[in-house]
């Protein structure tokens, strides 16, 4: 714990909305949904449980604020560096590669254990389809843009889409500079 947060004292004011939603997110990556529970998050924040309670009605309301959060994040890091102004496909997959692997943007980590989570909640299921449909139609978008095939430019996103998800899962450690030789 910082020494600023061991100063803030005991109640709500010792532990923030982040605090709570950065622990749940460590929690969900290491341990799984199962385990992110406000007891389990209280004793790693070493505070009181009741301290959650000033910032999420429920435990539904923090597993929301986990997927709004994947969603905000790793989606959106895809789709806006699908997006990025660039002088040709392969400069534009440049942006997009960068994104996945180079830049901290989107969290391999946290794609997969919402992906795991998705296995028990159709619920999350659900996000996980509508993430991988934006997600596929910013790519095939950048093909679009370069004046592919409608037809070409869908097969392609879905091609690099599944090769990347694939290659991350068979989690190669490899270095951003082993992957570019």
């Amino acid at each position: 714990m910082t020494e600023d947060k061991a100063s803030r004292g005991r109640g709500p004011a010792r532990t923030t909305r982040q605090d709570w939603l950065q622990v749940a997110l460590d929690t969900l990556i290491s341990d799984g949904v199962e385990q992110v529970k406000v007891l389990v998050l209280a004793e790693k924040l070493e505070c009181a449980r009741s301290s959650f309670y000033w910032y999420f009605k429920d435990r539904s309301d923090l597993l929301d604020g986990l997927l709004d959060h994947w969603q905000s994040t790793n989606t959106q890091a895809l789709v806006n560096a699908a997006k990025e102004p660039a002088q040709s496909i392969n400069f534009a997959l440049g942006h997009l590669f960068a994104s996945w692997v180079g830049d901290g943007k989107f969290n391999t980590q946290l794609d997969f254990a919402v992906r795991d989570w998705a296995r028990r909640s159709g619920t999350v299921r659900r996000a996980i389809d509508l993430s991988d449909a934006a997600r596929i139609e910013a790519i095939a978008g950048m093909f679009l843009r370069f004046e592919y095939p409608s037809s070409e430019a869908d097969v392609r996103a879905r091609i690099i889409y599944f090769t990347q998800i694939g290659y991350d899962a068979l989690d190669q450690r490899e270095t951003v500079q082993q992957r570019a030789d």
